[in-house]
């Protein structure tokens, strides 16, 4: 179970973990005594607070046996349990691995780990290829990591810049993946002198950050069968300048490969 992986580093953080299902108490100690969980599983009995929440799974029908799931996802509650994120997906299999809520609750404000991760050659940059999780299933949310660091006096714009071409990363159609909007930390402002304008760059490290899901339809599960990794391609577009010159766009391929695993339908044993 992945919150049982992460246990310690959540602790860490100051955060407690509990899981709330509609299983029955037998059914949530059968578990946690086969997989090792050491956090407390809540029953909500009549799924009341599973309601309450507003996440129930309305699509399952009352008298079968799936009636009273929740939507899967996770709350996080300051100390006087108030709700200040939440991480759902719509559907029902896609789930957010714990390495990527973390890098969400950090919001963009820690650089890419600059050991770890493949090393690119490009113009005017060292670029570092990471990922949260090397080892991935259907249905999980993860980030793709571009650690930037511009050379000496330069700066690359950021999105939104008028007049120049902002960094981006743009990732090669796959019908393997789903792809969300990448998120980028906070811009500064830089006084370009030579046109007395004011524009939105980075010019110290910083990191892209780039959500993908990988597809858990029937579909984009049977064709994963047999694969033991997945190959993810794009490409890193810019326009990097110094304090004098803006230098020629750049576009350069970026690639990233992680493990694949498949969905964990063990049964409890009782």
């Amino acid at each position: 179970m992945e919150l049982q992986g992460h246990l310690d580093e959540l602790k860490r953080r100051g955060l407690g973990v509990a899981a709330l299902t509609y299983d029955p108490v037998d059914t949530l100690a059968a578990f946690s005594a086969q997989r090792g969980v050491t956090f407390p599983l809540l029953s909500d009995k009549g799924s009341e607070i599973i309601k309450r929440y507003g996440i129930l799974n309305e699509t399952t029908k009352p008298g079968t046996r799936a009636y009273g799931i929740p939507h899967p996802g996770i709350f996080v509650l300051n100390p006087r349990g108030e709700v200040v994120a939440r991480f759902f997906e719509e559907e029902y299999q896609d789930r957010f691995t714990m390495a990527t809520v973390l890098l969400h609750l950090d919001g963009m404000s820690r650089p890419a780990n600059t050991s770890k991760g493949t090393q690119l050659r490009a113009a005017h940059l060292d670029v570092r290829l990471s990922s949260t999780d090397a080892t991935v299933a259907p249905g999980n949310r993860f980030s793709l990591l571009v650690g930037v660091t511009p050379g000496r006096r330069i700066h690359v714009y950021a999105p939104g810049s008028q007049g120049y071409i902002p960094i981006s990363i743009k990732l090669d159609a796959n019908p393997l993946l789903k792809v969300q909007a990448p998120r980028f930390p906070p811009s500064e402002e830089y006084y370009f002198a030579p046109l007395n304008e004011r524009v939105q760059v980075f010019q110290k490290p910083f990191t892209i950050a780039q959500d993908v899901t990988i597809n858990a339809s029937r579909e984009a599960q049977d064709a994963l069968k047999g694969m033991t990794e997945l190959r993810i391609t794009g490409t890193l577009e810019y326009q990097a300048c110094d304090d004098k010159i803006c230098f020629k766009p750049e576009s350069i391929p970026v690639a990233w490969t992680v493990k694949l695993k498949p969905l964990d339908r063990e049964p409890v044993k009782r």
